[in-house]
C-alpha cells in the first residue's frame, strides 16, 4: 500500500530528471513544493505525456469511476495484477498513465506486542534522487474533478517486513515509456512488473509519529530518528 508520500523538491526540477537534461540542481527562481507529508484526498503534481511533450497537472489523490461514486470510497491505489482488466480502472488504464513524482513514501509499522502501537517508517531510493510512481488518472476537465491511484506490486524479501505492497517506482528510461500513449495495456503490465526498481534501490528508516496526522509537514517529517529516540521508542513498546 501506498497512503503518504513526499513531494518536496521543485517542479520543474522532477521535470528535469525525467528528460535526463544535465541541470539536476534547483535553478533560481524555482519554488519547491515543499510537501512532507502528502495524504490522500489531496491535490498532487502528475506528469504526463501529452504528443512528444511531458506536462503536469494537479490531480486529486483518489479515484472512482463514475458508475461507483457514492458506492465505495475513492481508491488511491491500484494493484498491478488486475488494474489492466479490472471494470474499475478499464477507462483510464489505456489514457490516463501518468507518474506521480516523489522523494519518498511512509507505512507504519504495528508492533509485535502491541498492534495499537505502530511506527512510521520512510522509504527512499537510497541515493536521495528523485523517484517516479507508476499512476493512472482521470485528468480534470471541465467540470470533472479527475482522480488518480499509485499502482502497488507485492513486496519482496527485505521491504515485505515493513509492508506487503510498494509501490511502483520506475527508472528514468522505463518511466518515459510508461507514458507513451502507444503503448499497449498488456506491455504496460510487463513493464511495470518487470522493470521497476528492485528493493536493493531503497532504504528505511522510523520517523517521528508526527506524520501520522496530515497538520504536521515541514523537513522534520522525513527526518531520521535521533538514537536516543528510537531507544525511548523501543522501550514503550516493552509495556
Amino acid at each position: 500500500m501506498c497512503g503518504r508520500i513526499a513531494q518536496h523538491r521543485a517542479l520543474q526540477l522532477y521535470l528535469r530528471y525525467l528528460a535526463r537534461e544535465q541541470s539536476q540542481e534547483p535553478m533560481p527562481g524555482e519554488r519547491p513544493i515543499g510537501r512532507y507529508n502528502v495524504p490522500p484526498g489531496t491535490l498532487v503534481h502528475l506528469i504526463y505525456q501529452d504528443g512528444l511533450e511531458l506536462r503536469s497537472t494537479e490531480v486529486k489523490w483518489g479515484y472512482a469511476p463514475a458508475w461507483a461514486k457514492g458506492k465505495r470510497a475513492p481508491a488511491i491505489n491500484a494493484r498491478l495484477e488486475t488494474a489492466a482488466t479490472s471494470r474499475f480502472w478499464k477507462a483510464i488504464w489505456g489514457g490516463g498513465r501518468s507518474l506521480v513524482p516523489a522523494d519518498g513514501w511512509f507505512e507504519w509499522l504495528a508492533d509485535a506486542d502491541n498492534a495499537k502501537r505502530k511506527q512510521p517508517y520512510y522509504l527512499r531510493l537510497k541515493t536521495d534522487e528523485p523517484m517516479f510512481f507508476a499512476s493512472i488518472a482521470a485528468f480534470p476537465h471541465g467540470e470533472s474533478a479527475g482522480g488518480f491511484a499509485i499502482i502497488t506490486d507485492d513486496s519482496d524479501a527485505g521491504m515485505v517486513d515493513i509492508h506487503d505492497r510498494r509501490p511502483v517506482v520506475l527508472p528514468v528510461d522505463v518511466a518515459r515509456e510508461w507514458l507513451d500513449p502507444a503503448l499497449s495495456a498488456h506491455y504496460a503490465v510487463d513493464l511495470a512488473r518487470y522493470h521497476s526498481l528492485p528493493t536493493e534501490a531503497f532504504e528505511w528508516y522510523p520517523v517521528t509519529t508526527a506524520v501520522g496526522s496530515v497538520r504536521n509537514d515541514g523537513p522534520e517529517m522525513i527526518a531520521p530518528l535521533p538514537p536516543e529516540d528510537e531507544a525511548l521508542q523501543e522501550s514503550l513498546s516493552l509495556f
